[in-house]
């Protein structure tokens, strides 16, 4: 006998929306899945978002003046996240459940889970394209480096061709990682032994083997997490007594830590410069060395608005990149020079940047930001080195030695590593409240007397 219903229920409506009630930080708008059932509404986020000025909002689509390529990877984007909703609630309405949005939003979800990719390198690509989604170009291009090494290893242990790795072979690749990738339990102490050995035989740095593997066990950790692997088979060691576990801790990435005198930064400060170049690497060595290391990555993303006050009560407040602590430090006497020195030229507004390394209108994505600032740190390190030179400086200057230099100048002046510890971030913000508990910000501002 054929079952009977009172009530068909019905399908609830998918759409993709352009979510003009929320701005981003860089003002733009989120796209949001819009789930419609019972004339009720939910919005989930696609992590999907677009600047104003290329919405059509009269059309309501994507304007086409938006480059070619992201657009078409964004509509192919926004699709894969409608299909992906519309299927769920079709599969509700057809099994004539009763439902509501909420329960689409869980079917799709228990759909992803089903279909999720649970094997590593295809794990760890899908890791790297949350993270540029996130705007952390940096930390995705880790990721992806530590794929490229372990596809080259696996396919070695296969016979396999090398792995496509070049732009333009995406399509290539992912055919490749689909016919050699490998379940996560494949990854055992063996494995991290095997390959630990194979980068060895190239010559790999301890600091690149440590890198390498805290990725790895960071990957592991995550898909673990996830519900994706399981953790009997997890190779790393969690406390001393796994002896027979691969150990991170045991690759020396001690490295030479360099640092200049005063006398020696003295000869810096009187060296002129020959070109608007060196001038450029000469100001960011002092200003760094000055605001407590900061390092290029934020000196060079530091905008008129970040400083504060005017004379001696001039202020630096920024949230650092890597770890996004909040710094505010008053700014002695060279440092105002060098950001006085800037101000006729590149102050355009609050917004503007201080220093001459970004364009706001050439620079506007996050790829394009990492790249301009990894080229333009190569040529002030490069110029620093000069310029130490004809200086007479024996230590080659970097960014890093600035940062490094204002650490021990303090250090040898006498001053708690706490203090130094707070006014350079080096901990974690856990710990870094508890400086901020034990040392007050004068205590602070008075240590950085001991620069001049």
């Amino acid at each position: 006998m054929t079952r009977t219903t009172e009530h068909k229920e019905g399908k609830a409506t998918v759409k993709v929306v352009y979510y003009k009630q929320k701005t981003l930080a860089d003002g733009s708008h989120p796209f949001m899945v819009r789930i419609t059932k019972n004339r009720k509404l939910k919005y989930l986020a696609t992590g999907l978002s677009l600047h104003p000025k290329y919405w059509n909002a009269e059309k309501k689509e994507i304007r086409r003046s938006y480059p070619e390529k992201a657009r078409e990877k964004l509509l192919l984007d926004l699709k894969e996240w409608q299909t992906k909703y519309e299927e769920a609630a079709k599969s509700l309405a057809e099994a004539d459940e009763q439902h509501d949005a909420p329960a689409v939003a869980a079917k799709a979800i228990e759909g992803r889970k089903a279909q999720r990719r649970v094997k590593l390198l295809a794990y760890i690509e899908e890791l790297a394209v949350g993270l540029v989604k996130t705007g952390q170009i940096g930390n995705a291009t880790v990721y992806r480096d530590l794929g490229s090494q372990l596809a080259k290893f696996i396919g070695a242990e296969y016979n396999a061709p090398d792995p496509p790795l070049g732009k333009g072979q995406e399509a290539d690749k992912a055919t490749w990682v689909q016919k050699y990738d490998i379940p996560f339990d494949r990854v055992t102490v063996n494995f991290c032994n095997e390959w630990e050995a194979t980068l060895r035989a190239t010559r790999v740095e301890e600091i690149t083997l440590s890198l390498r593997f805290r990725t790895l066990r960071a990957v592991l950790n995550k898909a673990i997490a996830a519900g994706v692997a399981k953790a009997d088979s997890y190779p790393f060691a969690r406390t001393v007594a796994e002896k027979h576990k691969f150990s991170v801790g045991k690759f020396d990435v001690s490295t030479a830590k360099r640092a200049i005198s005063r006398e020696e930064l003295r000869k810096l400060e009187a060296q002129e410069p020959e070109s608007d170049r060196q001038r450029l690497a000469k100001d960011v060595f002092l200003f760094s060395f000055y605001c407590a290391g900061i390092n290029f990555v934020d000196l060079a993303q530091l905008r008129w608005k970040d400083i504060n006050g005017t004379g001696e009560t001039q202020r630096l407040s920024y949230v650092r990149q890597k770890t996004g602590g909040k710094f505010s430090l008053r700014l002695l006497a060279p440092a105002a020079v060098v950001i006085d020195s800037y101000r006729p030229h590149t102050f355009a507004g609050p917004d503007s940047y201080v220093f001459p390394v970004l364009d706001s209108k050439k620079h506007t994505t996050p790829t394009q930001i990492k790249n301009r600032l990894h080229k333009v740190l190569g040529q002030v390190n490069k110029d620093l080195k000069q310029l130490g030179e004809q200086a007479g400086i024996a230590t080659p200057l970097t960014t890093y030695v600035a940062r490094h230099s204002f650490a021990t100048t303090l250090k040898m002046g006498g001053y708690a590593t706490g203090i130094i510890s707070q006014a350079m971030g080096h901990k974690s913000e856990a710990v870094t409240a508890v400086y901020l508990d034990s040392f007050a910000s004068d205590l602070v501002d008075n240590a950085f007397e001991g620069l001049l």
